[in-house]
């Protein structure tokens, strides 16, 4: 049987790894189904996102789901350059349990 991590974050941090909620046509469909989507930093694991979100927004989570979106290249002025790389968490929650953004759906 595997032994759960345990995973303690300083408060200040938590905040660190929450950089905002990623509000498009698709996650606001996702949030009736109690997923909320988050912008977090690349070196971000799944542990430490849920005790930053239980923390910060005291709600129980079920699951974290974590994706790295490559960064497009682009041109300017002539040369080729490359964007960052984000990462993104989509976060599910306990039935009956939301985050209020402020968003109507």
């Amino acid at each position: 049987m595997r032994k759960k991590n345990s995973v303690r974050v300083a408060d200040a941090r938590c905040y660190d790894l929450i950089h905002s909620p990623l509000i498009t046509e698709k996650s606001t469909i996702a949030l009736e189904q109690g997923k909320v989507t988050f912008a977090v930093p690349l070196e971000a694991s799944k542990y430490e996102i849920k005790f930053a979100i239980e923390k910060i927004f005291n709600v129980h989570v079920v699951s974290v789901n974590t994706l790295v979106r490559k960064g497009k290249t682009r041109r300017f002025r002539g040369r080729e350059g490359k964007m960052s790389d984000t990462k993104k968490a989509i976060v599910t929650l306990k039935a009956g349990e939301t985050i209020d953004f402020g968003i109507k759906v």
